[in-house]
Formats: structure tokens, C-alpha cells, sequence
């Protein structure tokens, strides 16, 4: 199965992101399970993850080159917005 690529992206807040993807469908997404892990843990500075973007190609939103997520954990994780 093709995931949907991500068209664009928002910080709402200090842990939760908000996807649109190319098929008109928004999602939002909690990063707050991943900053345990150690590649996420500097995304608990609110201006570096405000700073997030979308991949060239739709295929993640990223960071930095260390800092990424992949167009099926947002799609497949993330929460339907109506």
C-alpha cells in the first residue's frame, strides 16, 4: 500500500504537529512517546521543534539531517482531524 506524502506541516504546540498530506486529509500528531528515545530528545526544545519542515518529496517531516519522521508513522499514528 502507497501512504499519502506530506504536503505541509505546523508545530501547534511543544509537542503535537499537524499534517496535511496529499490527499486533503489532516492529521495531528503527538510527538511526546518519541523523546525518550535518544534521536528525539532535543526535540523537547520548543524552538527546535518549532522549526520542523517537510521533506523534499513529501516523505517525512524532519528537523535537522539527525531528526525525522516518516509520512507512514504520521499517517498510520496520527490522529484524523475532521
Amino acid at each position: 500500500m502507497q501512504y499519502p506524502r506530506v504536503k505541509s506541516v505546523s508545530a501547534i504546540d511543544d509537542h503535537t504537529l499537524l499534517v496535511w498530506f496529499d490527499n486533503d486529509r489532516l492529521r495531528k500528531y503527538d510527538v511526546t512517546p518519541l523523546l525518550n528515545k535518544e534521536m528525539f530528545s532535543p526535540l523537547k526544545n520548543p524552538a527546535l521543534f518549532k522549526a520542523v519542515k517537510v521533506e523534499q518529496g513529501g516523505y517525512a517531516v524532519v528537523w535537522n539531517s539527525d531528526i525525522d519522521i516518516s509520512e507512514y508513522e504520521l499517517w498510520a499514528n496520527g490522529q484524523e482531524m475532521p
